[in-house]
């Protein structure tokens, strides 16, 4: 809506994302004003119609900056339950076989157990329930239902966010009950969306964050919550795979984690530098779980929850500036996850708690905000978060430029040697990568079968994914007739595949001929199409909040 009254709210701080980032900012802030006996105004804007609603992670998690956060997190009753008891980890040879590797020639990176820190099979989306209840009873006001949609940016410096309009019909007119979104105008404004932001790339764009980095490089996480037999779970299991059935073209790797409850949670981790544009990560994530490896933990047990996420990987080769005049790009949204642990949760915590300390610092000093915290780069660079990122720099672009294997080897030997080899850079993009569909065999994957294997909407179904039909398509293309005339002749059209919900689709029209659809009311907020879009045509933009998937425990 063009020249709109809005309504404003002023905040000392406005957080977008309510998630382990964001929230952790959140709590740290209220907390040092608190203690300082100062007043302060937080906001935080969450467009998943609850907290947690849209957080998806593995997870096994390191409580190393939640320690910090909170000290007695046990006695908050931090939803931490199970610790992590014992690491398997494979290497399917194929449909059948799977080498089981000793721990010697496993990462120390991937180990789960032993050492200094308790890890943890958690729920990512329960933890940001909990972290919110923490943070509301520290005086921080938390708006869940609310997508930020634009970004206020004046005389070159953020000063807020707009809030996306209510009840607008999907030819742009308003309905019946249309609301428009308020301004949240803030001294400064931290952008916590997770991987792929659709705000945090704009601003990457408009203050050349990424100036002098590698490009940014991501994978698609899909994951699924099992009620298992008794005698099939072991409470603190982690086991992790590669292998089979990825080729050699597309790299990734698989993990089955024993939760509490009597669940396991198991998924796919793919990376969307794969070059085949036949390969579906839904279906390789499908037939996946036939495997004997996978399938001893399963059989007899009942899917009870589905979901998908892209992830930010790229780590420190491509972390972007995370600073511009008037806000701070933090945890996913910026790239902050630790790859070689296969975890982003306490490192994106973490760098929520530098940028909390940063801002409070400049407020109470008087700063009326606007300006450009450079004082977050000096502690986010003297951190145990950053100096974790910069040890493993070359764990990704190792991997993808010499393959699993290869690059597994390099990575430990690099381990070996205290990472003294040289840092692998790599330079390429994930949707460069993407050959034409004629150099590639069409993959036939195996039809589901409903007990281990299942197909897209009966998936889509569990992740009680939800959008008013009568609004604007939120993902947006720059021109609809790339998908026909380009994309659908060279690559197969690959939106059709690469998506993991059936938002994409090439039908034929009354006439015969190949028409795009776009079923945006499946979509699960995974950010995939973004990113793997060979034309970079496709525009993922925040829909009406409260729309998407609703999480449960994962």
């Amino acid at each position: 809506m063009e020249n709109v009254e809005r309504d404003v709210m002023d905040f000392d701080v406005v957080i977008v994302g309510a998630g382990p980032s964001g929230l952790s900012a959140a709590c740290r802030l209220m907390q040092q004003a608190n203690e300082a006996e100062q007043e302060l105004t937080v906001c935080v804007v969450e467009k998943g119609s609850e907290v947690g609603a849209h957080i998806l992670s593995g997870a096994v998690f390191e409580p190393r900056a939640l320690a910090e956060l909170f000290p007695d997190w046990q006695e908050r009753g931090a939803p931490l339950n199970t610790p992590a008891t014992r690491d398997d980890v494979y290497l399917l040879k194929d449909a059948h076989k799977a080498q089981k590797l000793p721990n010697a020639v496993v990462p120390k990176s991937m180990h789960n157990t032993g050492g200094d820190i308790t890890r943890y099979v958690i729920s990512a989306g329960n933890l940001c329930r909990w972290l919110a209840e923490q943070a509301e009873s520290l005086g921080v006001e938390i708006f869940p239902g609310f997508a930020a949609q634009e970004v206020i940016i004046e005389e070159d410096a953020v000063r807020g966010i707009i809030i996306g309009d209510m009840g607008v019909a999907a030819d742009g007119t308003p309905k019946d009950g249309y609301m428009p979104g308020m301004e949240l105008r803030a001294k400064y404004t931290l952008f916590a969306e997770g991987a792929r932001g659709h705000l945090g790339k704009r601003l990457i764009e408009h203050f050349s964050l990424d100036s002098g980095r590698d490009p940014q490089h991501y994978g698609i996480g899909l994951k699924e919550l099992w009620d298992v037999p008794a005698d099939k779970h072991e409470p603190g299991v982690v086991v992790h795979g590669s292998g089979w059935p990825l080729d050699k073209n597309a790299h990734g790797g698989w993990f089955l984690y024993h939760a509490e409850n009597q669940q396991v949670v198991v998924g796919l981790i793919m990376d969307l530098s794969y070059q085949n544009p036949w390969l579906s990560p839904f279906d390789e994530f499908q037939r996946m779980k036939h495997h004997p490896a996978l399938s001893q933990y399963l059989e007899g047990g009942k899917r009870v929850a589905y979901g998908a996420r892209a992830i930010t990987k790229g780590g420190f080769n491509c972390l972007p500036k995370m600073t511009f005049a008037g806000g701070l790009l933090i945890g996913c949204d910026a790239g902050t996850l630790n790859f070689s642990k296969i975890k982003g949760l306490h490192t994106a915590m973490k760098s929520g708690l530098v940028a909390a300390e940063s801002v409070f610092e400049a407020i109470k000093g008087g700063d009326e905000g606007a300006q450009e915290l450079t004082s977050f780069t000096e502690k986010w660079e003297a951190s145990w978060a950053y100096q974790e990122l910069k040890e493993s720099a070359s764990f990704g672009p190792a991997i993808h430029k010499y393959g699993t294997v290869g690059g597994g080897a390099y990575n430990f030997v690099n381990q070996l040697l205290g990472s003294k080899l040289p840092n692998v850079h790599d330079t390429s993009t994930d949707h460069g990568a993407l050959k034409l569909a004629s150099e590639f065999e069409k993959i036939n994957y195996p039809k589901p079968d409903g007990k281990l294997s299942f197909d897209k909407p009966s998936s889509v179904f569990l992740s009680n994914t939800n959008h008013e039909e009568d609004q604007p398509c939120h993902l947006r293309l720059d021109d609809p007739k790339i998908p026909i005339q380009e994309n659908l002749p060279k690559y197969a059209e690959p939106a059709q595949r690469y998506c993991p919900a059936g938002v994409y689709e090439v039908v034929e029209d009354t006439a015969g001929e190949p028409r795009f659809q776009i079923n945006f009311q499946n979509c699960v907020h995974c950010k995939t199409c973004d990113i793997k879009d060979p034309a970079q045509n496709i525009n993922w933009v925040a829909p009406e909040g409260g729309g998407g998937p609703n999480y449960p425990n994962m």
